[in-house]
């Protein structure tokens, strides 16, 4: 009997740690939508379906936006809300307990406020490689195609912590950024260096981030920060730009000259 009484109050604290654990449910509001941003509930794509200013979604959810497309999604349990730019795809309330939002790939600038009455819920972002924590801050995060972000702090501090083991965390404090990956340890530099702010960042459409040597589209890059195009195998050529050397370049592609420039050759004279 006492062993049945024992086994009884065992489970019933077992399942109460589990239950502890457990993120809770949350609720998120689309506060603003723009053009074309689908929700698929639970992640299910086959139950997507466009979604409309002050509508609801929930933890699990999925959220993309379209090519023009931009929403504002609020947490007003946690004080929160995320501006998503086009062409961004993010979870809702990601496994680990705090994580509000799961960044897969895109751009967006997030808000806290800070939370009342003294509380201390954990209020986190992840992104690809690593996690990142706030107490009351305003931030942009990018994720390019191969998962190399960029982070830039505009008020506050942000602490990286990186999921991959071998990489240390880093406090990334206001005007400052860095570039963090599952293979890349974040290194916080000044934001003045790159002439990026958060006005600029707000003019800057979503597209691969400029990579850690300040070159768009990633390491080995051409292109500036604010300058259009600059994938990842695009070498800095923008929408209706050849490749380098070649014909048709514009902006942040070569100069504009003979063979070895941006424009077409000269033709030749007899």
């Amino acid at each position: 009997m006492i062993r049945q009484a024992l086994l009884v109050i065992l489970a019933a604290a077992t399942g109460s740690a589990a239950l502890a654990g457990d993120p809770e449910p949350l609720t998120y509001r689309f506060d603003e939508v723009k053009s074309k941003v689908m929700r698929a509930p639970g992640g299910d794509e086959k139950k997507e379906a466009r979604v409309e200013a002050g509508e609801t979604a929930a933890g699990g959810d999925h959220v993309r936006t379209g090519f023009w497309a931009k929403a504002v999604l609020s947490v007003p349990e946690r004080s929160s809300r995320f501006e998503i730019s086009s062409s961004t795809r993010v979870r809702l309330q990601g496994d680990e307990p705090g994580v509000l939002l799961v960044l897969e790939k895109g751009k967006l600038k997030a808000i806290f406020d800070a939370l009342t009455g003294g509380a201390t819920v954990e209020r986190k972002v992840a992104a690809p490689g690593a996690m990142l924590a706030v107490r009351g801050t305003r931030y942009g995060l990018e994720v390019g195609d191969d998962g190399e972000t960029l982070l830039a702090v505009f008020e506050g501090t942000v602490e990286v912590l990186p999921t991959s083991p071998g990489l240390g965390p880093a406090r990334v404090k206001a005007d400052e950024f860095c570039f963090f990956g599952p293979r890349m340890a974040p290194r916080p530099q000044p934001m003045r260096e790159r002439g990026m702010t958060e006005k600029s960042w707000g003019r800057r459409e979503a597209g691969p981030p400029p990579g850690p040597d300040g070159r768009s589209g990633g390491p080995n890059q051409q292109g500036g920060p604010n300058q259009p195009g600059g994938g990842p195998s695009s070498r800095g050529t923008g929408p209706g730009m050849g490749p380098p050397g070649g014909p048709g370049q514009g902006p942040g592609g070569q100069s504009p000259g003979g063979p070895s420039g941006g424009g077409p050759s000269k033709p030749r004279t007899e």
